[in-house]
């Protein structure tokens, strides 16, 4: 079965095209990524399996043009891999919110897409870039069945009392205000092989997996299940990321609200899309950034640099206290894969509890890598995460009952 997967993010594409033929047996056709949309300049980068990868460098205004841009890529007439667009069976989608509404992935329908709407005000950056990727598909693949697979269905194992708020409890009733985290396909995803990379007993073991990108959050794992994770309500909550503020005093929003005249709207996209990296420095959310003004002496950069470092440091702290120890660490998505100075700072601040980091190897490290000694009593790696995979396994099962 065909199957091209869709993960959209708050400022990019990811998307593979794979012929899977079962859960471990499967052709990888072509991947790619789509950047920095929304930015000046964004860029595609598309590789097609036996063929030369092409970057193409151009603005990117929002994903509805990002999402043409990897359709035309598909059927290009000299690097795509597609006769036509009649090709693809089946289009699986990373839908970062899905609330109390689902536990697990589901056939995209009407009723399915209403509540995704819902979950709009839950993940503003995410899950209306999700919908635009579900509406292009059906403009354009009308009659190919689309399935999507939530970030939150891996958090549904957090305990009361980690996922719940000290608020009013009527607005747990009446409004779903609860923690449900993110990222959890990817967290789940880089566990699983982390734990087999390191011959770990997955149903017992303590892992906290670092997923770091534009968007970040972390993750306790004990025995192969999420114990607690960074983000909460909404992908908001928790470090500093690409243009997201994090975690801060709730009463710096009704403070600011009042002295700057906002709109509860108005001051959604200051803490969604002004703040973060973007909002400290000033001048970009992207980290690629922040290391070349950093270098070249901007006080801001390093600020966001060290906050960073800073709250990956700290939230890993807090999760070893809530697991009562921890056997490994790991990193994943598009800062923790490639920047290993990061890792490096992270883990030299990671002494006691025995971490010890091969510098050889968290340099080099590409694929899946441990990149701790020998001889440190915590496992440290770099797992490269692969929620397109997992999305593509659920779409076949789906789809694939559809036809029995």
């Amino acid at each position: 079965m065909i199957i091209l997967v869709i993960n959209c993010g708050s400022s990019s594409i990811k998307y593979q095209l794979l012929d899977m033929k079962n859960d471990d047996v499967y052709d990888l056709l072509a991947k790619g990524l789509v950047e920095k949309i929304g930015l000046p300049l964004g860029c595609i980068t598309h590789k097609p399996t036996g063929k030369t990868p092409v970057v193409k460098e151009l603005p990117i205004e929002d994903h509805k043009v990002g999402m043409k841009l990897v359709l035309d890529a598909l059927v290009d007439p000299v690097h795509g891999v597609l006769k036509s667009f009649d090709d693809i069976e089946a289009v699986g989608h990373r839908i970062v919110q899905g609330a109390d509404y689902f536990s697990g992935s589901a056939l995209v329908n009407d009723d399915v897409i209403s509540k995704i709407e819902i979950c709009c005000d839950y993940a503003p950056l995410h899950n209306p870039a999700h919908l635009l990727g579900i509406h292009a598909i059906s403009h354009v693949l009308p009659s190919v069945p689309q399935v999507v697979t939530f970030d939150t269905a891996f958090h549904q194992t957090m305990p009361e009392h980690a996922y719940m708020y000290a608020l009013p409890y009527e607005y747990y009733e009446k409004y779903h205000v609860r923690r449900y985290g993110a990222h959890g396909t990817s967290h789940q995803y880089v566990s699983q092989r982390g734990a087999k990379l390191a011959g770990l007993n997955l149903g017992k073991s303590r892992i906290i997996t670092c997923h770091l990108g534009n968007g970040s959050s972390i993750t306790a794992v004990e025995n192969g299940k999420c114990l607690d994770t960074s983000m909460g309500f909404t992908p908001l909550e928790g470090m500093i990321m690409g243009t997201r503020c994090g975690n801060i005093d709730a009463n710096i929003v009704p403070y600011i609200m009042k002295k700057e005249n906002l709109t509860p709207d108005q001051m959604t996209e200051v803490m969604n899309k002004k703040s973060g990296f973007l909002g400290l420095s000033g001048k970009s959310s992207d980290l690629r950034d922040m290391n070349e003004l950093a270098i070249a002496g901007d006080h801001r950069a390093k600020i966001v640099l060290k906050k960073l470092t800073y709250d990956i440091i700290k939230n890993i702290g807090a999760f070893v206290a809530e697991l009562n120890g921890v056997d490994m660490i790991i990193f994943t998505a598009g800062i923790g894969e490639n920047n290993a100075r990061l890792r490096r700072r992270v883990c030299e601040n990671l002494s006691y509890l025995g971490v010890k980091i091969d510098d050889n190897a968290n340099e080099n490290a590409r694929g899946e890598t441990i990149i701790s000694t020998p001889d440190s009593k915590v496992i440290v790696a770099m797992i490269p995460t692969d929620e397109e995979l997992v999305i593509a396994r659920d779409t076949m099962h789906i789809v694939s009952d559809l036809d029995d």
